[in-house]
């Protein structure tokens, strides 16, 4: 299959070619570009969804989310852990969770002096509503591809995914900005 081109125009997508497989080093700027027109393609429609739910849950909020689902309640610093950010940043990105009543605090159920964060019942419907949502939007961008496709490119992804993850818990933190991004990457798991 060849590689998607940036159809950003015309012009630059009449002077893109495709790189040739035994040319390494084409391959591979070719795909840093296509991260690239993907990372920008992804805040522009930040992969919202439709209809009215499009657009109406930040990056941050749903990936919090969705791993209370996945994992159940959580203390910040292990939920950081898991994200591969810094316990700081969990704490301001879940405090306007536990604001609107999707997260809740609650005591750690074998040490009642800890406290974990826990998705409410709020926090699953609205998860349930964003990801119905989310899930419209991948099945029309990829309506003509096949299940076999689509198998193939969220294993791949996946696996992109979790290269970066493991190249960003090698990297020291002193080659890290505070918001836990080495220069020109994004950082964390998720």
């Amino acid at each position: 299959m060849p590689p998607i081109q940036d159809m950003t125009s015309a012009a630059s997508a009449s002077r893109e070619r495709p790189a040739e497989p035994s040319d390494d080093a084409a391959l591979l700027d070719a795909l840093q570009h296509q991260v690239a027109v993907f990372a920008r393609r992804a805040e522009q429609t930040r992969l919202g969804g439709v209809g009215q739910v499009r657009n109406s849950m930040d990056r941050a909020a749903y990936l919090l989310l969705n791993r209370l689902d996945r994992e159940g309640p959580m203390g910040v610093k292990a939920l950081a852990a898991g994200m591969g950010i810094d316990s700081s940043t969990v704490t301001r990105q879940v405090a306007p969770l536990v604001d609107t009543g999707l997260v809740k605090r609650t005591s750690h159920p074998e040490d009642g002096r800890a406290v974990v964060l826990q998705l409410s019942a709020r926090g699953l419907a609205r998860l349930d509503e964003v990801r119905s949502s989310r899930r419209e939007l991948m099945a029309q961008v990829t309506e003509d591809w096949s299940e076999e496709e689509r198998d193939s490119f969220t294993a791949l992804l996946t696996r992109f995914n979790g290269a970066l993850a493991a190249r960003a818990a090698r990297i020291p933190a002193t080659d890290q900005d505070a918001g836990g991004e080495e220069h020109g990457r994004a950082g964390g798991t998720d």
